[in-house]
């Protein structure tokens, strides 16, 4: 049993709605519904009424709801406690960013802040998307930097939280540089002859706006999926090694761009951008955090 399928049906009995509560704990909705099946046959019982809608929970169901409330509450008490323990300088930023900005946004932004703010002593916990909002949503963090597009926005309350845009990130097809300068593969491909293809998970955000991409394109690209990792790194990397083409932000290949051993592998209808942005919570008024947020406001 996972804490995340206990969170899971919580917020499914909260919402009513599978769907719904797919898009604020931020997967797909098929991996939601698979968690709560999972809860369900560890459990041993039938916890969601499935021949009704709206989605209400059986008497197993709400009986376990009470359980479930204070197993969480517990759980995340225990955590705060034990990160206690281990006490931040008072002066820390805590920042929760997802593992691509991590390597390729937030250490040429972090300089540049520290050129313009000052000293700045800041701690990363890096996750996938969804664990990087909780962190905020729990308290776990100060900042979160985060991906952010009008088609799969991150569910935030705008009275507990705001937000600042920090800049443009844009996602393109990438492939290895053949020795004349042209991409080893090229979109769209055609059907008798796909180009292999590396992708991302179904759990991951860079999925969702990737498909997005394609399901927008005049023009249907012929993929044979040969990999895929939630990770863009790994996706890099297996680019690199001449695995296939891939689906990344233009900050994470900047370096290998800039030494010309990868190239841009279709045209600009194969690129979609997304906003960076950074999100606190109005109810964190740390000192420190409190004077970052103030430049970063004034700097627009």
């Amino acid at each position: 049993m996972e804490l995340k399928w206990l969170e899971d049906f919580l917020s499914l009995a909260d919402s009513g709605s599978f769907s719904r509560s797919a898009d604020l704990r931020h997967i797909t909705q098929s991996a939601f519904s698979r968690r709560i099946r999972a809860l369900e046959a560890w459990l041993g019982v039938a916890l969601v009424d499935r021949s009704t809608y709206p989605t209400r929970l059986t008497p197993a169901g709400e009986t376990f709801k009470s359980a479930a409330t204070d197993l969480v509450a517990r759980l995340h008490a225990a955590r705060a406690q034990a990160r206690g323990q281990v006490a931040d300088r008072p002066e820390t930023i805590r920042f929760a960013v997802p593992h691509t900005l991590a390597f390729a946004f937030l250490p040429a932004w972090l300089a540049q802040v520290r050129r313009e703010f000052g000293p700045l002593n800041s701690r990363l916990v890096a996750g996938n998307v969804h664990d990087a909002v909780m962190a905020l949503v729990e308290g776990g963090c100060d900042l979160l930097v985060c991906y952010h597009h009008a088609a799969h926005p991150i569910s935030l309350d705008p009275a507990r939280f705001e937000g600042l845009r920090l800049g443009v990130e844009t996602v393109r097809p990438y492939a290895p540089r053949t020795a004349d300068g042209r991409p080893r593969w090229q979109l769209p491909g055609t059907a008798g002859v796909p180009l292999p293809f590396l992708g991302y998970g179904a759990n991951a955000y860079l999925r969702r706006v990737v498909d997005t991409l394609i399901e927008r394109s005049a023009e249907a690209p012929h993929l044979a999926l040969s990999y895929e990792t939630d990770m863009a790194e790994s996706l890099k990397a297996m680019m690199l090694a001449g695995h296939g083409l891939a689906f990344l932000p233009a900050s994470s290949v900047a370096r290998e761009l800039e030494r010309g051993e990868v190239v841009v592998a279709g045209d600009a209808r194969w690129s979609i951008d997304m906003d960076v942005c950074v999100y606190r919570d109005r109810n964190n008024t740390r000192a420190p955090l409190e004077r970052l947020w103030r430049h970063l406001t004034q700097a627009g």
